[in-house]
């Protein structure tokens, strides 16, 4: 069983080499590149939260989006929208269900924060969503 409140901070080593990884974490991994990060994090992690960032974070936060639709991984994956950040984003998902280039289903995949503690909220009591048949209904 995990404990809450501990730091795990995976870095990739080219981004250690620039002094970038939080040294003091309680534990720290270094993969040879953002790949094997990204599989790392998706491994060990037991929900997701996409925090205001750049292009890393948005291909990290789709991918994992990209991976429940596929079923690889039931857990939570929470966007924290501090002051509409990612509003454009959202209304980018919104077009995607309008064309139907997916289903609206989907975004009971994800789920919208406006503050921190919006985010725990949506930890507590999470159930998997149910199962969409994504090519034919």
């Amino acid at each position: 069983m995990r404990t809450a409140g501990g730091v795990v901070g995976v870095i990739p080593h080219c981004l250690r080499k620039k002094k970038v990884a939080y040294e003091d974490a309680d534990e720290l991994i270094v993969t040879k590149d953002l790949r094997e990060r990204k599989a790392v994090m998706e491994e060990r992690a037991d929900a997701f939260v996409a925090l205001p960032g750049g292009f890393g974070t948005l291909e990290e936060i789709l991918e994992i989006l990209t991976l429940k639709q596929l079923e690889a991984h039931g857990k939570p994956v929470v966007f924290l929208n501090t002051n509409g950040f990612f509003d454009p984003l959202l209304a980018m998902f919104e077009r995607l269900y309008q064309e139907q280039f997916t289903k609206r289903d989907y975004c009971g995949h994800y789920h919208i924060a406006d503050i921190p503690a919006g985010v725990l909220d949506r930890f507590v009591g999470y159930e998997p969503p149910a199962r969409i048949h994504k090519w034919f209904d």
